[in-house]
């Protein structure tokens, strides 16, 4: 990897609302984007993405730069977010996995053993050079809009590499990490060499910001992270410190953890629906009281966005007062948008967000 990202990769957005409520500054409107922003709920999508499976799909660049810029087109948000998925560089390093339709990742031979990790292919950056193409795409056609690169934590990765895909109670994944500790380092400290060189490469290509997705990190208790997951998460959010761009950091059920999720490099931290905005920041303060103010992205319940305009409206505008809390605030939602979620739905609430700025 190299030192510095080229600064003629990145475009001047000095006066994206995006990147100046990361940075904790004035916006001149509240930002707006959403997980899962880009995909599922679009027609559009369903349509472009016919017969190809979503892996091949997120390396190939002129489709994965099109999925990218559908949501940008129909809702107006304040950022754009790559097509891709978690576990591509997994993939590409040569991780023998698929993405299930209802199912999600499965890895063919689940991660156990110390051979098992001392097996693990590391990431070589032409593996992911159809992911640099669309990002350079991609920052040729959105103008003034930003795009966010994106990675999977080691822990979450590491839950799917140790379960064999999705798991409600992540019980190998525990047993491992409390029972052979040495193996479960040398695990996440493989995964944190490869997420931390992919988000570079992002980076280098010319992404605005960064999100680093800890889905599953609310299964454990602070104590836990702190032990066996914060020092893996800091080296990767640490790979891309010197780039002078935003990096968020965001898992689902992670109230008790904020504030160590803030330590291990965020600049902006995602909270899911479960604490208010204000609460949120009240945590992240307390904990860093001489730090910089806080900055917060969230936290609309995806669930929400069902039930009925007056309910939408009532709950969009008491996040919005709730961020105002925050030394920042980048409107989202607390998870990523459903299936069936009504795209009409979701433009009226982008607009409802700038409209109250």
């Amino acid at each position: 990897m190299t030192n510095t990202a080229p600064v003629s990769a990145r475009r001047d957005l000095s006066e994206s609302p995006l990147l100046v409520a990361a940075r904790g500054g004035a916006p001149s409107r509240t930002p707006v984007w959403f997980m899962r922003q880009a995909g599922r709920s679009l027609p559009e999508y369903r349509q472009v993405r016919e017969g190809t499976p979503m892996l091949q799909a997120c390396l190939t660049p002129e489709l994965a730069c099109e999925v990218t810029l559908q949501p940008v087109r129909r809702h107006g948000v304040d950022a754009a977010i790559l097509f891709s998925d978690i576990v591509v560089p997994l993939y590409a390093a040569g991780v023998d996995l698929d993405i299930v339709p209802g199912t999600g990742p499965v890895v063919a031979n689940p991660v156990r053993t110390a051979a098992d990790v001392a097996a693990l292919p590391l990431l070589r950056p032409e593996q992911v050079e159809p992911v640099a193409d669309t990002i350079r795409l991609l920052t040729a056609e959105l103008g003034d809009t930003p795009l966010i690169g994106f990675a999977g934590a080691p822990f979450t990765l590491a839950s799917y590499l140790v379960e064999g895909g999705p798991s409600r109670n992540h019980e190998r994944t525990k047993a491992l990490m409390h029972s052979e500790p040495e193996v479960w380092h040398a695990l996440l400290d493989r995964l944190a060499t490869i997420t931390g060189e992919f988000l570079r490469l992002q980076v280098e290509a010319g992404v605005d910001a960064v999100q680093l997705f800890d889905s599953w990190a609310g299964a454990l208790s602070e104590r836990d992270y702190r032990e066996f997951v914060l020092p893996h998460s800091t080296r990767v959010l640490a790979a891309v410190a010197d780039a002078g761009v935003p990096r968020i950091h965001f898992g689902v059920g992670t109230g008790e953890l904020l504030p160590a999720m803030r330590e291990a490099g965020a600049d902006v931290v995602g909270v899911d629906w479960r604490i208010p905005l204000d609460e949120a920041a009240r945590r992240l303060r307390a904990a860093r009281p001489e730090g910089p103010e806080p900055v917060v992205q969230g936290n609309l319940d995806p669930a929400l966005l069902f039930a009925g305009w007056p309910v939408l409206e009532r709950e969009v505008r008491r996040i919005v007062e709730e961020g105002r809390a925050a030394g920042g605030h980048i409107f989202n939602l607390g998870h990523g948008v459903l299936p069936q979620t009504d795209p009409e739905v979701v433009t009226r609430v982008a607009d409802l967000v700038h409209s109250l700025s």
